[in-house]
């Protein structure tokens, strides 16, 4: 099951048997947008509040999930999901109409891949038969609670990030049609001293390069061995700082497609997103939305999601704190890939 520090393999190749996808206008107008589930015409979405908004999102898209893999709330055995909201409140509470025994996970922008990685975990060992993983994020509600309040109508420097409104949520079983779940590395804390919470690419590039650099060394993979490499939300100062590092510790990142999820969900050059896309909803968008239909037609045999977060909270920057930051790894390959 382990191999080398810090990744697990699945020896008995857990399926994701459905994915469903949730997002908000901005979402919509992008590049991707065909590839998502449903498209919510205003960033309210008919709630009393952003938070709510929030909750609905990740509710729809758990709905669509289980309803692509036919599977019942009560045929459900476990819920992973996290978010950035304090407590993970949108989880959480999204998890009590789900009715599901619910393992709340923060890795902030990195749940996507922590919560697909524990759910594949789960169904390798033969502890569970379906389970759910999830995350969600709103633009005003992470603006909101880290920055400023979208009302107030503050500025943003060109490194800043602009949150995706989105949700995905996938199901994972023994066994069925869909994407395999090779195996995951789970990444470390790394933290350069960065306290600037505008600056999220920066803060969060190491730790995407050492997760990735740790994935090849414990899986005797290169990066030639992967169709495309993602990371989560590097947007585009992160994700060159990324390369950079790369190519500097001598990983050829140039015998594959090396692309960033942030860049790939808005058009940064018309659209209004600085830097490009984070938020939890940034990774699990694409890869749910937009990869796994690409895996699925056979136009990419296998990828590798490294998904970053920084975990910082308000309190933390207040403080002077600088940004501990984390990334998960999963390699998930192609139902029609011998």
């Amino acid at each position: 099951m382990l191999r080398g520090k810090q990744t697990w393999w699945f020896d008995q190749r857990p399926v994701i048997i459905s994915s469903a996808t949730v997002v908000g206008p901005d979402e919509g107008e992008g590049p991707l947008a065909a590839d998502f589930d449903l498209v919510h015409p205003e960033l309210d979405m008919q709630q009393k509040s952003w938070e709510k908004a929030e909750r609905l999102l990740l509710e729809q898209a758990s709905d669509i999930a289980l309803e692509k893999a036919k599977v019942n709330k009560q045929q459900l055995q476990f819920y992973v999901g996290g978010d950035l909201m304090n407590q993970i409140i949108s989880n959480s509470f999204a998890a009590r109409t789900i009715g599901a025994p619910y393992l709340g996970v923060f890795g902030a922008c990195s749940t996507s891949m922590e919560s697909l990685a524990i759910a594949s975990l789960i169904v390798n060992s033969g502890s569970g038969q379906y389970v759910l993983a999830g995350t969600c994020s709103h633009n005003c509600t992470v603006e909101k609670q880290f920055r400023y309040p979208t009302e107030y109508g503050s500025q943003k420097p060109p490194t800043a990030q602009y949150t995706v409104t989105g949700a995905g949520a996938v199901v994972v079983a023994p066994e069925g049609e869909g994407p395999v779940v090779q195996c995951a590395t789970i990444g470390k804390i790394v933290d350069l001293g960065i306290t600037d919470p505008f600056n999220m690419g920066a803060a969060m590039a190491p730790a995407a390069v050492d997760t990735l650099t740790t994935h090849f060394n414990d899986t005797g993979r290169q990066p030639k061995d992967y169709d495309l490499i993602v990371t989560g939300d590097l947007a585009s100062v992160g994700h060159a700082i990324a390369t950079d590092l790369l190519a500097r510790d001598g990983i050829p990142m140039q015998d594959t497609v090396f692309g960033d999820c942030g860049l790939m969900v808005y058009d940064v050059a018309k659209q209004k997103v600085q830097a490009g896309g984070s938020g939890c909803g940034c990774s699990a968008v694409v890869t749910y939305g937009h990869l796994l239909k690409r895996l699925m037609k056979g136009e990419l045999k296998r990828i590798l999601v490294c998904a970053t977060g920084a975990l910082l909270s308000p309190l933390s920057y207040q403080q002077g704190e600088s940004i501990p930051c984390i990334a998960h790894a999963v390699a998930i390959e192609s139902p029609l890939h011998n």
